[in-house]
């Protein structure tokens, strides 16, 4: 293979790649003097002359004319018999150049070669990938299904780049088809085996800030700060906003009238409830605006314990429990989520309740959680229900319920 194909095989690369010329030769450089190293220990004697544009290259090597039979390194010297075969009127101790061409480094070099500079262009490549979606890492960005596999999501951008949806950065009520366009956030992006690795969410709290930038103008302009999020993805997502600007009522220009700003992000979540309240820095008005639609009575909030979550008593009527506490304890998780501080429901004006890890000894402990689950942690609180509705609203059976609601009564009774 002559200098000029070897070349003139890069060009194939050169027109998908976006190199620059000084980035192409610098390539091309480490790629020969890598070659050359292994072909005759040293490099440093070389000079590589390389014009890509033209497909033109040539190494010269660079040695000392001495004496015939003086020769101690080959490969930094040149006896002057041999010196004389380049040029006739060499002379002892000047420095003799020659040509060297692909074909004296042998068959299996350049192939390696070869493989080397294609290596080479892909680890360059993959570099500026990396770096490109390094700097949109929490970016909204939207790409196309190309695969879907029962553990992730392959996506591939406008550029052919490809992006992965894991399972567990997914809506639980997502459902993917070939060809259709996917938004989320990018989270992070890193380099696997000199391969970039991008991730995509849109389960991150940090997406659905993306959204509501997108499409509530206010947020994006910054006259509407979103000042915290707490999510339970595809569930339920309790957002609170501010504003510096007493004109603009932050909580009804995300909402619009009647939902109509909010919907487009509540449809693109697959149908997940946003709650949009109003931050304050009053950590009590806080706390209360984050229980909606549950009504706080009082709070009083316990002093800090180091290295423990900040606690709070909440105190509410007993027929807003149910409220402060949601579905499943969804509305409650999220309003400690959103505030940072561990939320203990109490029942304003009921003094004689038991709570029912008092009964332990003799209910198991997996039907105590059944009932917590579900907002009931007190013995009036599970007292207070039908049979058949904590049926429904648990895993437990009827028989199980009848007769955990007879040994709260027998408490009371007694």
């Amino acid at each position: 293979m002559e200098n000029i194909a070897l070349i003139e095989s890069f060009s194939e690369f050169k027109d998908d790649k976006s190199i620059d010329r000084v980035t192409l030769m610098a390539i091309l450089e480490e790629v020969f003097r890598s070659a050359l190293k292994r072909k005759y220990g040293s490099d440093d004697n070389f000079d590589i002359i390389i014009n890509p544009d033209k497909g033109d290259l040539e190494i010269w090597r660079n040695r000392i004319v001495v004496e015939d039979g003086e020769v101690e390194d080959e490969n930094e010297e040149i006896s002057l018999t041999e010196a004389r075969k380049i040029e006739p009127d060499f002379e002892v101790g000047e420095e003799a150049s020659e040509e060297v061409k692909l074909i004296d480094l042998g068959r299996r070099a350049i192939l390696a070669l070869r493989q080397n500079l294609i290596s080479k262009i892909h680890e360059h490549d993959n570099t500026n990938i990396f770096k490109q979606y390094k700097e949109l890492e929490g970016e909204l960005y939207s790409a196309e299904v190309h695969h879907v596999r029962h553990n992730a999501v392959i996506l591939l951008d406008d550029n052919g780049n490809e992006l992965i949806l894991p399972k567990s950065e997914q809506i639980r009520s997502d459902f993917f088809r070939k060809g259709e366009s996917v938004r989320g956030i990018i989270k992070s992006v890193e380099l696997k085996g000199n391969k970039p690795s991008i991730v995509l969410s849109r389960t991150s709290p940090e997406f659905l800030v993306k959204l509501f930038e997108q499409e509530i103008p206010e947020v994006f302009d910054g006259l509407i700060t979103i000042e915290r999020v707490a999510r339970i993805p595809g569930e339920k997502a309790k957002v609170a906003v501010d504003s510096y600007d007493d004109r603009i009522d932050p909580v009804g220009a995300c909402v619009g009238m009647k939902g109509s700003r909010i919907h487009g992000i509540v449809r693109e979540l697959g149908n997940e409830n946003i709650d949009v309240v109003n931050y304050t820095k009053n950590e009590n008005i806080f706390i209360a605006r984050a229980l909606s639609p549950a009504k706080v009575v009082s709070i009083k909030i316990h002093e800090a314990v180091e290295d423990q979550k900040p606690r709070v008593d909440v105190f509410l009527k007993p027929e807003e429990v149910s409220k402060a506490i949601g579905k499943g304890g969804v509305n409650i998780r999220l309003a400690s989520q959103l505030t940072g501080y561990e939320i203990d429901v109490q029942r304003e004006g009921v003094e004689d309740d038991v709570e029912l890890t008092e009964f332990s000894d003799e209910i198991e402990e997996w039907i105590i959680e059944e009932f917590k689950n579900i907002g009931l942690d007190s013995a009036r609180s599970v007292l207070d229900l039908e049979v058949s509705d904590l049926v429904k609203r648990t895993d437990l059976e009827e028989e199980t319920i009848i007769e955990v609601q007879r040994i709260l009564k027998e408490e009371f009774e007694s």
